[in-house]
């Protein structure tokens, strides 16, 4: 934590104010008075933001090298024992598959984990088909399974969320939900929203919902929004009732600040 330090240390008194006793900062320079320690307001605050954004590096550091531990208890050093097969529904290509440890998998994913200790879903025979997914966004989950590296796009992210969601690797969720707030932009926010709404990614959905009810008016106008109203009304109610809320909310602080004011 920061350390705040005294006026007589490392700060040149001035005599600019009379009865009271001027310093100057020992980052900007800048004059401040005597009851404050060592630098000026805006100094500590910039200082403090940063301290938190080092201890988040730190804590992310962390959680990364947690996940890459492997659990001795199933680890057997081997060449791959397991294949996964990406099969797109709407691909008519041949299905492609990634070889992997099941030791890794086992180790990453407490849905493999069980899923290998019963032989389930063709595991018994090394195979297990990974359906509706392509073999690009197959490829990047297994390859962060191994890394906790991802060259993510806006596409692959999407689907690697699936993947993450789908056999419970959280750090991997995680890492998919900020890239997607991130690459967050008017284009594309009605799409994320409704992704976001189907696959329980909050950050993303408060976002997007936020971006949305700023200009409700050119939603209405967007090809997304009609096929939104048709395909899952229910979502667009959701965003008028976040709507609605947005304008009380306001209205109630407008309110509350006159009275203040008068």
């Amino acid at each position: 934590m920061l350390s705040r330090r005294s006026p007589s240390s490392r700060v040149e008194p001035q005599s600019k104010t009379v009865g009271e006793r001027r310093m100057k900062c020992v980052s900007c320079r800048e004059e401040y008075g005597a009851h404050d320690a060592g630098t000026c307001k805006e100094c500590y605050e910039e200082a403090s933001e940063t301290e938190e954004e080092l201890k988040q590096e730190i804590d992310d550091l962390k959680a990364k090298v947690a996940f890459l531990r492997f659990d001795n208890h199933h680890h057997k050093p081997s060449f791959t024992d397991v294949v996964l097969v990406a099969s797109d529904d709407s691909s008519t290509s041949v299905p492609v598959s990634v070889p992997a440890h099941k030791a890794v998998l086992m180790s990453r994913s407490p849905v493999f984990k069980a899923m290998l200790e019963t032989e389930m879903e063709g595991s018994r025979s090394g195979t297990i088909k990974i359906s509706g997914m392509s073999y690009d966004a197959l490829r990047a989950f297994v390859n962060y399974l191994y890394t906790a590296e991802a060259g993510l796009d806006e596409q692959t992210a999407y689907d690697i969320f699936v993947l993450a969601e789908k056999y419970q690797v959280k750090h991997l969720k995680a890492y998919c939900e900020k890239f997607l707030v991130s690459k967050l932009n008017w284009d594309n926010s009605v799409r994320s929203y409704a992704f976001a709404q189907q696959h329980n990614a909050k950050l993303v959905l408060d976002a997007a919902l936020s971006m949305i009810t700023d200009d409700m008016v050119k939603l209405t106008k967007r090809e997304e929004y009609v096929e939104l109203v048709e395909k899952d009304p229910r979502l667009v109610v959701k965003i008028y009732e976040a709507y609605l809320a947005k304008q009380f909310n306001t209205a109630a602080h407008m309110d509350s600040s006159s009275k203040s004011v008068g």
